[in-house]
């Protein structure tokens, strides 16, 4: 048996949000080690030649690396396989308005969110734990892997802070309690965005947030997978299309048939 981790993705054995297809090759890009997750990030190389377009091969999404153009929350990065995820700041240099947000759409793949210059100097983190390190330092965890010292004493776990990508320091941040906007990162309702109504605890088990849309819609989730992103109903990014609202298989069918002329529907 080969030592170590592997170093090889089969194709057909890779996220589906990625939405490779299967002719195209035996494998695809494994993820380097990094701050997300393998399954739950977007390489560099799809993110530059399958999403944004910037090349059409491997070897051009290496050159353009090579030539330190592209940054990931404000740090030049050449490795291909490098993991973004979500919230990553993914800035461009020589691209007019190059500055990009990885965000979820709500069927669970990850959207390129064109941002202002203003906004892309900054990310959002979820605060995953809390502890007090080496000589009595207190230090908060957040899901890219950042750990933060000496963070203000009111930020708990699930809070939201705004982290400044230049200095790394936190600017504001925002509690995780009811009436505040959330994202769902993950579960069944991934990419759903709408307002905290009420939280449940459940001690042994997973612990249940309830949430409501703009539209209206109710739905359930664990609390692992909310993210606040927003006080009230303010978001502190820009939104993807739809902003986060799932609409029916019904509804989705109409409107692909309202785009669809009259004159193609007569001939079908």
């Amino acid at each position: 048996m080969p030592r170590g981790p592997k170093k090889h993705l089969k194709r057909l054995a890779a996220p589906k949000h990625w939405m490779l297809d299967k002719l195209s090759g035996v494998f695809a890009p494994k993820p380097s080690a990094g701050p997300h997750k393998s399954r739950e990030c977007l390489p560099l190389v799809i993110l530059l030649r399958n999403r944004l377009r910037f090349a059409l091969t491997k070897r051009e999404v290496l050159t353009i690396l090579k030539q330190r153009l592209v940054r990931v929350d404000g740090k030049i990065r050449t490795d291909t396989k490098f993991p973004a995820g979500f919230m990553d700041v993914v800035a461009i240099d020589k691209v007019r308005d190059g500055n990009y947000r990885l965000l979820f759409d709500v069927k669970g793949r990850f959207v390129v969110q064109k941002i202002s210059a203003q906004e892309a100097k900054y990310k959002l983190g979820k605060v995953r734990s809390t502890k007090v390190g080496p000589n009595g330092v207190p230090q908060i965890y957040l899901h890219d892997g950042r750990n933060i010292r000496y963070p203000d004493p009111l930020i708990k776990v699930n809070d939201t802070v705004k982290v400044d990508l230049e200095t790394g320091k936190i600017t504001d941040f925002v509690k995780y309690d009811i009436g505040n906007l959330v994202m769902v990162t993950g579960g069944h309702n991934l990419g759903r965005v709408g307002l905290i109504t009420s939280k449940e605890k459940h001690p042994g088990s997973f612990d249940i947030t309830h949430i409501r849309d703009a539209a209206g819609h109710s739905f359930s989730t664990r609390t692992n997978n909310v993210f606040v992103i927003g006080k009230g109903t303010k978001s502190l990014v820009s939104l993807p299309w739809r902003k986060g609202i799932k609409r029916t298989i019904l509804q989705e069918a109409e409107s692909r048939l309202n785009k669809t002329s009259p004159n193609e529907r007569s001939t079908a």
